[in-house]
């Protein structure tokens, strides 16, 4: 009964955001970087806070400086949806959050160089999450799965934190995506909504690899992870800058170039990360050589795609013709 009454309350929340984003305009506009087409409500990913506020509220407050570090993050991207924000600034609040969020698991007891390197890492991966989110439901779809999986995980393998904690998370998840992961969404999750999903499940995630020491779990990031790291050493080699927006990861060329519905590239994002969990399951007495397998095979494949199909991403010649009548080409 309290997981209905949650979810009921969630959804009564999302409905209360959208009257409250149409008020005061908070919308998002497409532009010649967008994959969508219409004006759509901004933020809707807030629900996912609302979500963690819920369980504290009826829990106690096991993990202050988890959710002040949230807090922060939401702040920060709330805002950033409404109007862009300092680069700069925004990578201080994420580092500060972050820094909440070790302090804590306790994590401040190790040699500064190794707290330094887990804090740039897990900031990755943070931001990894706002990188990926630019179509309906793959935000949505691919959370829910590795909420699944750590939900299992918890249930099934070895308890690392309370069950009600990723419950709760996978209400929100269900709220956000029964607007989001359709053909025409009704609200998008913005930076709100990404950063954080990410925060929560890194998180979770964290708490995962304290109590058991094994790394290999960060399989359940897998697809994310490789498609995010190699399209910045693809703009690397682009010489672009990797800090501008783009349309160059491989679901936005699926969507985009490829002409594939928005909702059945969520979905296959979503079933690849699926599969690739209860095959970790599975293999678990083998979890790092899976984990490396895993990484070359979604490699390749990364790699493969691009060969095949990132020329549909190029410039294609303008004819122009001078005022002597002769013809050039020039790119758009």
């Amino acid at each position: 009964m309290i997981y209905i009454i949650t979810f009921l309350l969630l959804l009564a929340a999302e409905l209360v955001y959208f009257r409250i984003a149409d008020r005061f305009n908070i919308i998002d506009r497409p532009n010649s970087r967008s994959s969508h087409t219409h004006i759509t409500m901004q933020g809707g990913g807030i629900i996912f806070y609302i979500g963690v506020v819920l369980y504290l509220l009826h829990e106690g407050f096991d993990y202050p400086w988890f959710f002040a570090g949230l807090t922060l993050i939401t702040l920060i991207s709330f805002a950033d949806d409404n109007r862009p924000q300092p680069r700069r600034l925004r990578l201080i609040i994420h580092f500060i959050a972050m820094a909440l969020m070790f302090y804590q698991w306790g994590l401040f007891y190790l040699p500064w160089y190794n707290t330094l390197l887990a804090l740039v890492f897990f900031t990755g991966i943070l931001n990894a999450f706002n990188f990926m989110d630019g179509i309906n439901g793959i935000t949505g779809g691919y959370s829910l799965v590795v909420a699944g999986a750590l939900c299992y995980i918890n249930l099934a393998i070895v308890p690392f934190i309370d069950i009600d904690f990723i419950f709760v998370f996978i209400l929100a998840l269900l709220v956000f995506n029964f607007f989001n992961f359709r053909t025409k969404a009704m609200c998008f999750a913005g930076d709100t909504g990404a950063f954080s999903a990410a925060f929560i499940l890194i998180f979770m995630m964290g708490q995962l690899i304290i109590k058991t020491g094994d790394f290999s779990y960060l399989i359940l990031l897998v697809v994310y992870g490789v498609d995010s790291v190699l399209t910045i050493v693809h703009r690397l080699i682009l010489r672009k800058n990797i800090f501008n927006p783009h349309r160059k990861h491989v679901y936005q060329l699926m969507a985009n170039e490829l002409k594939i519905p928005h909702v059945f590239v969520s979905l296959f994002y979503a079933l690849l990360q699926a599969i690739i969990a209860v095959g970790f399951f599975v293999f678990k007495a083998h979890s790092y050589l899976y984990l490396g397998v895993i990484v070359l095979t979604l490699s390749l494949a990364y790699v493969l795609f691009i060969r095949k199909y990132f020329h549909l991403h190029q410039p294609k010649p303008q004819l122009i013709t001078k005022k002597d009548n002769s013809i050039s080409y020039a790119n758009y």
